[in-house]
């Protein structure tokens, strides 16, 4: 009853919802990354995507949608973005892995390096994870220490042990490897002092991204690399989420900072699966051969060099460097968040919807009757914005977005608007269908 009741006030998701049914069956949690999964997205409004061009998407039952977010932030300049994708076509047709290294890598290796100021080696590897983990294994073997401080305010490091067990979801975590990372709070440099003099002589990293949703505020990443050389800890700005988009050269090169080692991926490679660990060639070469020291077990990948992935970095990169895609990130951004601010005011929401971080990266907030962050009113947002074509999680753009895509966008927005303005007037209850959706980090289902 619920299904069809949905299936006539949204979109057809018939397709979808058989479809549905096959995933569960045979991928636990029905996909391969939590932010993708069911719970992340109305009851029955989950669609399974079959094409994508620029900034528009198309599920298995034909409908299309404006898409935010783009792949998790990965998809930059666009879905199915030209360049790219002949770039990688036409390295593939020459092979995609061989048993000793191909010319790409250092093609791309030195193009990276020309982008990111103070960074002197690199190793790439297919996931976030495989580059922040491969930052704290040559922390600790640089240092000789076991600790990690990790920034507390920020969601997400890494698959690994070493972060998931500091997470609701530890479940399959030792114990003393959960001891092992500890929490410092962001623009809140006492509490890193802290940590320094609780684990005196034991820490041997502090990782973080340059910013969230806040920026660094009394020149605090500073501070905080300040308080790693008094400590002899080294400093790791995870830019997986700001590299190439805050600036080509990270959020790092905003800030004048350069970290003794440094992360990126997502847009590095506009969806393709490429990621990077750069630093300061004293730590970094402890994962080679030029030194007489321990060897480091430094991502060592299978795949982490396929050629085709790293043509569609190379080229993604030049793009970068010839076109204004950082200056367009901003300004379509600046643009989107000031069309939905006028709706939201226009809709008495000021206090119940907040617009949140820098206009290449925006997310919104959700919030009750008694101002309180709620799943609830998220998930009537999803459900009244995708019900006209906007599949909007977060406000990401991308450089496909066109003034055009900003305004339907808003127009969808400010429908849904009323809807919530009412929710807040009359319950709830009498606009949401189905379940809320869920926060990814918690213990149970």
């Amino acid at each position: 009853m619920l299904a069809r009741k949905l299936r006539g006030a949204l979109m057809d998701f018939s397709k979808s919802l058989q479809m549905n049914e096959r995933f569960q069956l045979v991928i636990p949690g029905g996909a391969h990354t939590y932010a993708k999964g069911d719970d992340q997205y109305p009851e029955f409004a989950f669609p399974y995507m079959v094409r994508g061009e620029g900034c528009h998407v198309w599920d298995v039952d034909g409908n299309e949608f404006i898409e935010y977010g783009m792949g998790l932030r990965s998809v930059t300049l666009g879905h199915a973005y030209k360049p790219v994708v002949d770039a990688a076509y036409k390295q593939m047709l020459k092979g995609s892995n061989f048993t000793r290294p191909a010319a790409i890598e250092i093609e791309c290796a030195e193009q990276l390096l020309n982008m990111i100021k103070g960074a002197e080696m690199v190793k790439f590897g297919k996931n976030g994870s495989d580059a922040t983990s491969g930052a704290i294994k040559l922390s600790r073997a640089y240092t000789g220490r076991d600790m990690i401080a990790i920034c507390g305010n920020h969601p997400f490091f890494s698959v690994d042990d070493w972060f998931i067990g500091t997470t609701p979801m530890s479940a399959g975590i030792p114990e003393v490897i959960q001891n092992l990372t500890v929490k410092f709070q962001y623009n809140d440099i006492e509490t890193a002092k802290k940590l320094f003099q609780q684990y005196s002589g034991k820490i041997a990293c502090v990782i973080l991204e340059p910013e969230k949703e806040d920026e660094p505020k009394g020149n605090f990443l500073h501070e905080l690399q300040k308080l790693c050389k008094e400590n002899g800890t080294v400093f790791i700005l995870d830019e997986m989420i700001t590299g190439f988009r805050w600036h080509n050269g990270g959020a790092q090169r905003v800030y004048g900072i350069i970290p003794d080692l440094s992360t990126f991926g997502k847009a590095l490679a506009n969806g393709f699966s490429v990621s990077a660990l750069v630093g300061k060639r004293e730590i970094m070469q402890l994962g080679g051969l030029k030194h007489d020291k321990e060897r480091v077990f430094l991502m060592s990948l299978t795949n982490g060099a396929e050629t085709h992935g790293l043509a569609a970095a190379l080229e993604t990169m030049k793009i970068y460097e010839r076109e204004p895609v950082v200056e367009t990130l901003w300004h379509r951004g600046k643009l989107l968040a000031k069309k939905i601010q006028k709706s939201i005011d226009e809709n008495q929401l000021v206090e119940y919807i907040p617009i949140l971080g820098k206009p290449c990266c925006l997310v919104y907030g959700s919030k009750d009757q008694e101002k309180k962050p709620s799943q609830l009113f998220r998930t009537l947002l999803l459900q009244e914005t995708m019900k006209r074509g906007i599949m909007a999680t977060s406000l990401v753009v991308s450089y496909s977005h066109t003034d055009a895509d900003i305004d339907r966008t808003v127009e969808a927005f400010h429908e849904a608007f009323r809807i919530y303005r009412k929710a807040l007037n009359e319950g709830i209850e009498k606009y949401l269908f189905g379940r809320p959706v869920k926060p990814v980090w918690r213990k149970f289902n």
